[in-house]
């Protein structure tokens, strides 16, 4: 293996704690990391995913960034002629570039602005995503939102005082907040952010009160979801696992927000009395402590709150119904809705017709 590949694979293999899909796992390529996604995820599916600078100054807790030492890394033209030459191969699809922060924030961001300059004029015209370092300068942030599909800064914890616990160097809100503003005028619609969930012994709850916060002041696309692990040789090496079901079900509880219309004060009813979801879909959670909806009469809002039925179901259900109503699960089935899902919490009916809930 060459000099140019072992970097590599050191690299991609420290890149993998930034998350750029729900459904994301690693895969080896060659002497590259690359991440496939989920049937369900979308995007590119060969992402190349890698960092320019392997170690980092910084004293982030739950980072294994700062435990490596080697101070390998690429230059932007070494980065850019490795992933052109994937990329032509037809290897990989997409890139998303990230850094740890080995010296000075200003010159690491304006090596991946570089990088993605490089790789512009040179042909790519593919998926590139553009990680905004903490503390990135407005002119920085501007030139990666001009040459990336998406950019994206991580929260990484819901408040101030969380992130303060679990990382001292940074500043919450001028270094992470005040930034995220440049980030969504710089890119709207066209950002993401990432938590650690459960690294600062956050609740569900205040996660759900930083989210809400997050899609009425900067509107990101998607918040991602990382699954706090203990790493041997961090301040936090002692601290538990969060399970990997909570991710999920946060998941779950911001697809919610983001696509169903539902609030986060409707979804305050999901959580328990200590301010955290159970292990189940936070929309079941819901749907059993509600009234079961009319098929037939229900509007769109309520449609979607019924487990089983997403939009396009609550779409064909509207279409459908106005034709013929429906009087059963077979009816739900030639819609395309799953009865066992959705059958308990729906009656069947019309204005006129006594409503009996369905029993299964």
């Amino acid at each position: 293996m060459s000099v140019a590949e072992q970097k590599l694979a050191y690299l991609t293999a420290a890149g993998r704690f930034d998350l750029c899909s729900p459904g994301e796992c690693l895969r080896l390529l060659s002497a590259a990391s690359h991440v496939t996604y989920s049937r369900r995820a979308g995007g590119c599916g060969r992402m190349l995913k890698v960092l320019l600078h392997g170690t980092c100054s910084y004293d982030c807790a739950y980072c294994a960034v700062r435990l490596h030492r080697e101070r390998l890394s690429l230059s932007p033209g070494e980065l850019a002629d490795t992933f052109l030459g994937l990329w032509r191969e037809g290897l990989v699809g997409g890139l998303f570039l990230s850094s740890g922060i080995a010296r000075d924030v200003d010159c690491v961001m304006h090596d991946i602005v570089e990088t993605g300059e490089i790789l512009r004029r040179r042909g790519y015209d593919g998926y590139l995503h553009l990680k905004v370092l903490p503390g990135a300068a407005r002119a920085d942030i501007h030139g990666a939102a001009r040459v990336a599909d998406r950019i994206s800064i991580n929260l990484e914890a819901t408040s101030s005082d969380r992130l303060g616990g679990i990382a001292g160097v940074k500043d919450y809100r001028q270094d992470i907040l005040k930034r995220q503003a440049w980030v969504a005028e710089e890119k709207p619609g066209g950002h993401t952010t990432q938590l650690v969930v459960g690294a600062a012994d956050e609740t569900d709850a205040e996660i759900l009160s930083c989210l809400a916060d997050q899609y009425r002041r900067v509107r990101p696309s998607r918040v991602y979801f990382a699954a706090f692990r203990a790493l041997p040789g961090t301040p936090l090496a002692s601290h538990p696992d969060t399970p990997a079901w909570r991710a999920r079900r946060w998941y779950q509880a911001d697809y919610l927000l983001r696509e169903y219309g539902v609030t986060a004060d409707e979804l305050r009813a999901a959580l328990d009395e200590e301010g955290f979801f159970p292990d189940r879909d936070p929309k079941v959670v819901l749907a059993d402590g509600n009234a079961p909806v009319n098929v037939n009469l229900a509007p769109r809002r309520d449609l979607l709150r019924v487990p089983g039925i997403g939009p396009k179901g609550a779409d064909r259900i509207l279409s459908l119904r106005r034709v013929r109503p429906f009087t059963g699960l077979a009816d739900l089935a030639r819609a395309g809705i799953g009865g066992k899902a959705a059958g308990r919490h729906l009656t069947f009916g019309g204005r006129e017709a006594v409503q009996t809930k369905l029993v299964l």
